[in-house]
Parts: C-alpha cells; structure tokens; sequence
C-alpha cells in the first residue's frame, strides 16, 4: 500500500497529521509501512494530484477524506470531527480508511 502525506511548505499542521497517521497505522498492525511525505508547492502540481489542502494524507494515489465540492488549493485543510473543525482527522477516520485502503490493495 502506497501511503503519502501531502502538505504545503511549513504546514502547521504536518507533524500532528504524521503522528495521527503513525498511530493508527501501529493500532491496525501496519506500523512496518513506509510513509512517504510530499511537499507540494504549486498550483499545477496541487491541480495534478487532486490536493485540497495541507495536510492530505493520500492512500494509494487517492484522498479518502475529499468532500463534495471541495477545491484544489494550496492552502490549510480543516477537517469535520466529532470535537468540530480541526487541522487533522479523527485518529478512528484514519484507521479505518487505512484498513478500506490495505484491503483494496490485498494487503493482509
């Protein structure tokens, strides 16, 4: 499984999105996985990939937290969580994503 985290040039929000990600990669047992950051720093590139804000973690290619309507842009992501808006997803958000994702890609 291909697991990047994409964030702008001094994201405020990098470390805390990379702590998020390592956590629950450790509570589904994939915490062997390489995580591999991206820095975006333009528009054509953010168009490229679908990168709606800093930070995006992309599994497999693909944003599994984009909603509807969201823009490319290279500017902060807010995220919805149960506690309201924030700078990174619910840590349940990620593990289950991350599971969908190893399953697609046959992981065990």
């Amino acid at each position: 499984m291909e697991i990047e985290l994409a964030v702008v040039p001094d994201c405020p929000n990098a470390d805390a999105a990379r702590n998020v990600l390592r956590q629950a990669l450790a509570e589904i047992g994939l915490d062997g996985s390489a995580v591999v950051t991206r820095t975006v720093r333009s528009e054509a590139e953010a168009r490229e990939i679908g990168f709606v804000g800093s930070p995006s973690i992309r599994l497999n290619g693909r944003d599994p937290f984009v909603e509807p309507g969201q823009q490319v842009s290279l500017s902060c992501r807010m995220y919805r969580t149960a506690a309201g808006v924030r700078g990174v997803p619910e840590a349940e958000a990620v593990r289950q994503a991350l599971r969908d994702a190893a399953r697609i890609a046959g992981a065990p």
